[in-house]
């Protein structure tokens, strides 16, 4: 990256050498002036173009060192790692803060995720706890969607679960039924997970 700055430091030194130095020649023809006027132009996009490649490159920088601090304060899974929240909040505030980190309330997509997740919670919160999942049947009732607005493939219900119709919306993961889900009314407090996704 310093490389890259230098070079673009370089391109300016040079863009105004010579923007200097046409200004003491004297006057060329007309047609000499719009080739020199081009060059010009075309060299300050392109260093445009540089500055504009070096943000995006910095801003990705940043991502991913954020990302690396968060999961190293949580745990890493194949693909994604998971960050708990134990302060106790309804859903949407739970949802939000995730969104607000850059991740998601956790959504298993697989048996081995879903012990994965509950081994975490049992050892971050306690044996017993209850977390947000990034689950609901919020738009259409008995229909269950992750927070992308798929419906889950993967489902973890307890027995005779989800059963609290439009009054239980949102799904949890349950520590005391082993890593069940339950349907829970939204409004509710509960501690969450968050996830990340990784490369």
């Amino acid at each position: 990256m310093r490389l890259r700055d230098g070079c673009l430091l370089l391109g300016v030194v040079l863009l105004l050498t010579h923007t200097s130095h046409q200004q003491n020649t004297p006057r060329e023809k007309p047609n000499a002036e719009k080739d020199s006027d081009t060059r010009v132009s075309t060299t300050l996009e392109y260093l445009q173009q540089q500055i504009d490649d070096i943000v995006v490159e910095l801003n990705l920088l940043k991502e991913q060192q954020a990302l690396q601090t968060v999961c190293l304060r949580g745990t890493k899974i194949p693909g994604k790692c998971f960050l708990v929240d134990t302060v106790k909040k309804r859903y949407h505030t739970a949802s939000e803060d995730c969104m607000d980190k850059g991740g998601i309330l956790s959504s298993p997509l697989s048996s081995d995720e879903n012990a994965q997740l509950y081994d975490y919670v049992r050892q971050s919160i306690g044996p017993d706890a209850e977390v947000w999942m990034g689950i609901n049947d919020m738009q259409t009732e008995g229909v269950w969607m992750d927070q992308a607005g798929s419906n889950i493939r993967y489902k973890n219900w307890k027995l005779r679960q989800p059963d609290g119709s439009s009054a239980e919306n949102c799904a949890v993961l349950s520590g005391a039924s082993g890593g069940k889900w339950l349907d829970e009314n939204c409004r509710k407090e509960r501690a969450s997970v968050c996830e990340f996704n990784i490369v």
